[in-house]
């Protein structure tokens, strides 16, 4: 009964009678209220059932099924299913049924779709109001053009889609398997397109699409009487038909985010727009490029809703690649449609693949994976912390040992009986011994000493007698060879220079540190050699030489304290390893001595820089009056940062990324040290790229030269006893 403008509507109602809720899961006369108290239904002289005001003179509803009753008696029956059926006497066949019209109710079995010889279209439509039965602006159906796919109309458009059948569920709902609650049977033949939702238990369900455009699930709960709600749609943003418009994505799991993304090989249609969020214009392919016939070819989308398919054409006979190249034969095929209702999935959804421009399939194959230089800078950051983190508790160590007051020397135990060693014969009995204080060195555990001691006559035969044809290049402190042992082992022998003073030093701090500090991510130091007046190290080789080598036009070798490209090696597989301890020394370094944490940040803000720039920080020297630094520093101030972008990077990264990372160089290479973030900081600013990053501060070393293009050296020695940067150009 529903009263409205003073007039009383009597309706014929279904309810389910099995639970103490009274719940209408349909209404025959939806559209013809009784106008009146009650009304009468009964079966007519032809075999309809039908529904008539109390004084019998007006048809308000009939089942109108004449045409095939003939001369048969007929039978109305209410199901136990909830299904009002009209049965032929003679014959017991279902001649009309309920369920053949619903409203806006679906119960277990029975069916949403269409028939396509009779025209039959089941859908449910919602009511105008929740006391009001009268079919409202909101209807579920099946969509017929196209490849299938479920949609919820509000005034006439979409506004949610179920999407397309995958074969177990629809595209638009990852949570609904086939085993879900329902039995879920799809069918779809030359003459029917419908799904049907049989419940698995006795338990009693219900799908209803209110009149605000909710379609909802739920089932009764028996011991607390009353109906549990346990799914509905459009739950986020994303859900909505359309929010993105057409050839963009939704993804509503970025947190603060903007949820439309662009797919692949598209721009948005209005950036000034989509800067704002307003993503109603779309996206569009990028202009000025060819998808047809051009080299083109098809990118991945993973874990998304199908997008609208009402344009798509389907052939289930075809495999993954015949798809692709019956698509690619098609200049008009531009992967599904024109990519409308397109979202992302958490963990579930399906494989987009999406045409798109040679350009574009170029850079993805660049980019599918971190880029190298971007993976080998979060990679050295990573290495710094582990090595800072290892030499501090090795400083702790060596500081609680008694009676060396501060100072060690490196002790070598050499057993005659043995003058050729191999790295492959760990058991030689010629050791380093590592630093360890004199007083205590007979406390020194044997199975510590565990570096072979090389003679010179044994370096000497693996490289060739030290040939410039072995030559790897040339460091600070004298020259790398490459050398291959008598067991074919390769390995790198660094020749310290006789004439540099700081050889000695050099030699000590390097085999204190990496032979006490062995590590996955620093060059494995296999031996040494110290005879007559040679100090040799000798390291596993690594066959990509070094960063720098990658990065630069050409090698400049650059003495320094600390970190730098150059003394960062490349394996077979492009890892990197540290190799030195001689890089980009800080100011506090330079000007008092004081080395902390935040040394190894100062170094690596240059070489973040570096990898940048694709320009080593000397490089500004001929052509501005500044240094690396101080050049992006100058830029930094003018707002034109993109200018130190190397132009080779624009196809490994974006330019924010670019822009970000120039930041975060600058952070790290401020002047004083408290102002710059620790390794684990910088690890987490580089890996999250929403942390909002602090304004840098004036870096060191910016200065103004009076000598543009002058020597920086004003002779010719080996090496030099200067501890600021000494840079010399030397050919590849």
């Amino acid at each position: 009964m529903n009263t409205e403008k003073g007039l009383v509507y009597a309706l014929l109602l279904l309810f389910l009678l099995q639970i103490s809720e009274q719940t209408v899961v349909w209404v025959a006369n939806r559209e013809r209220p009784i106008s009146g108290t009650s009304g009468a239904l009964s079966i007519d002289s032809d075999g309809n059932l039908v529904l008539h005001e109390t004084s019998g003179s007006f048809l308000v509803w009939s089942t109108n099924v004449s045409s095939v009753l003939s001369n048969y008696s007929t039978t109305a029956q209410l199901m136990d299913s909830g299904n009002l059926i009209l049965v032929q006497d003679f014959s017991e066949r279902v001649i009309w049924q309920s369920f053949d019209y619903p409203t806006d109710t679906l119960l277990p079995f029975m069916k949403l779709g269409f028939k396509r010889k009779t025209g039959l279209n089941r859908f449910l439509t919602s009511w105008k109001s929740p006391e009001d039965p009268t079919p409202g602006n909101c209807s579920y159906r099946i969509d017929p053009t196209g490849y299938t796919q479920l949609l919820l109309y509000k005034d006439g458009v979409p506004y949610w889609r179920a999407g397309s059948w995958t074969g177990d569920r629809w595209s638009g709902v990852p949570e609904m398997t086939r085993f879900y609650i329902f039995n879920i049977s799809f069918v779809y033949d030359p003459d029917e397109v419908s799904i049907m939702y049989g419940a698995i238990n006795a338990s009693i369900t219900r799908m209803v699409v209110n009149e605000s455009g909710s379609f909802r699930r739920s089932t009764w709960h028996d011991q607390d009487r009353r109906w549990i709600e346990f799914w509905f749609a459009p739950k986020d943003q994303c859900d909505f038909y359309g929010n993105c418009r057409p050839n963009s994505n939704c993804n509503p799991y970025d947190a603060g985010q903007f949820e439309c993304t662009y797919l692949p090989g598209l721009e948005p249609k209005s950036p000034t727009d989509w800067y704002l969020r307003d993503g109603s214009a779309g996206c569009t392919r990028r202009g000025g490029v060819s998808v047809c016939r051009s080299g083109e070819g098809f990118l991945r989308v993973a874990r998304v809703k199908v997008p609208d398919t009402s344009k798509a054409r389907a052939n289930m006979s075809l495999n993954l690649k015949e798809c692709e190249e019956e698509c690619l034969r098609d200049c008009t095929c531009t992967a599904y449609a024109s990519a409308i209702d397109t979202r992302t999935y958490t963990d579930s959804g399906q494989d987009l693949y999406v045409r798109v421009d040679a350009i574009e399939l170029a850079r993805h194959r660049k980019t599918r994976s971190l880029s190298q230089k971007a993976m080998v800078a979060i990679i050295v950051v990573s290495i710094l912390t582990a090595l800072l983190l290892a030499g501090f508790l090795y400083g702790l160590v060596i500081k609680k040992r008694k009676g060396c007051n501060g100072i060690y020397v490196v002790v070598l135990e050499t057993d005659r009986r043995s003058h050729n060693p191999q790295v492959s014969d760990m058991t030689s009995s010629t050791y380093f011994n590592g630093p360890q204080c004199v007083k205590d060195r007979s406390d020194e555990p044997r199975g510590n000493r565990d570096v072979p001691l090389f003679d010179l006559s044994t370096v000497a035969s693996a490289t060739n007698n030290f040939s410039v044809l072995n030559k790897l290049g040339r460091g600070g402190f004298g020259s790398v060879y490459k050398g291959v042992m008598d067991n074919g082992m390769e390995i790198a022998v660094k020749r310290l220079s006789k004439h540099s003073g700081q050889g000695v030093k050099e030699f000590k701090n390097e085999v204190r540190l990496i032979a006490k500090l062995q590590h996955r991510n620093l060059v494995r130091i296999l031996s040494c050699c110290v005879e007559e007046d040679e100090k040799m190290l000798i390291y596993e080789y690594l066959p990509n030489k070094s960063l720098d080598t990658f990065l630069f036009d050409s090698r400049l070798r650059i003495i320094h304290r600390d970190l730098k490209a150059s003394n960062i090696l490349l394996d077979a597989a492009m890892n990197p390893m540290i190799s030195d301890f001689g890089g980009y020394m800080p100011p506090e370094y330079a000007m008092e001595g004081i080395f902390s944490i935040k040394s190894d940040v100062y170094s690596f803000g240059v070489l973040l820089l570096e990898i940048i720039s694709g320009k080593r920080n000397g490089a500004y020297y001929n052509e501005n009056p500044s240094s690396l630094v101080g050049h992006a520093w100058e830029l930094w101030k003018e707002g034109n940062c993109e200018d130190v972008i190397d132009e080779s990077m624009g196809d490994s990264c974006t330019k924010e990324e670019a822009l970000r990372c120039i930041q975060i160089g600058l952070l790290c290479v401020q002047e004083f040290a408290d102002d710059r973030p620790d390794m684990s900081t910088v690890v987490f600013m580089l890996a999250n790229k929403d942390v909002v990053l602090a304004s840098p501060k004036r870096p060191a070393y910016v200065f103004k030269s009076k000598h543009h293009g002058a020597n920086l050296s004003a002779n010719d020695k080996p090496a030099s006893r200067n501890d600021v940067t000494i840079s010399m150009l030397e050919g590849r």
